[in-house]
């Protein structure tokens, strides 16, 4: 069965990047790993933006998981996490839609300064949930259309985004984002190869 697991929307800007707002369902996960699960993903939507060009989408896959992230030409970003089954171009199509929708609602003068607990954006829950099924997104043939038009990038690991020289290990080392617990969780998920490590 297909499942997405993550939908973010983030601001990218000239240094980093910060959320705006987040979706989750980590149900198929134990209780006790949800917390350490959620927080990587947030580690890993924020990583993924800073290193995609501006007016550019790509996907990512690691291990069982697919991450695909859309950076507009004004900085607005959106990432899906999903397992390797769901469609790409649906994960896309899905991104375009949000974004739009994001727009739309909210100013893009205010995307540098907002905070995610600050913005109301309940339609991220809402499309998690639609979205698990994707032939939900036939109505979208539209964008989908637009979509056969622009080249997705697909790398086949983290590694392949990241800057050279640089490493997974010593980003998750370094960050601030990760709690102490999410730091050996996915230390211990790197050793066990388990399902929830993205390396």
């Amino acid at each position: 069965m297909v499942k997405l697991y993550c939908i973010s929307v983030l601001y990218k800007g000239s240094t980093n990047a910060t959320w705006l707002k987040s979706a989750y369902d980590l149900q198929s996960f134990s209780f006790f790993q949800r917390g350490s699960v959620q927080e990587f993903m947030s580690f890993f939507c924020k990583t993924i933006v800073e290193r995609t060009i501006q007016g550019s989408r790509q996907s990512v896959k690691e291990g069982e998981y697919f991450c695909h992230v859309y950076v507009r030409s004004d900085n607005l970003a959106g990432v899906v996490i999903s397992d390797h089954e769901y469609p790409q171009r649906v994960s896309h199509t899905l991104l375009t839609k949000i974004l739009d929708e994001f727009s739309e609602k909210i100013p893009p003068l205010n995307w540098p300064n907002l905070q995610e607990r600050d913005v109301a954006f309940p339609q991220l829950n809402t499309y998690l949930a639609k979205y698990q099924n994707p032939r939900e997104a036939d109505v979208l043939t539209k964008i989908q259309d637009e979509l056969d038009e622009t080249k997705i990038i697909l790398h086949h690991n983290i590694q392949a985004v990241l800057d050279r020289g640089e490493k997974l290990d010593d980003l998750v080392a370094k960050s601030e984002g990760l709690s102490i617990q999410s730091k050996a969780f996915y230390k211990t998920a790197r050793k066990t190869n388990s399902c929830c490590t993205f390396t």
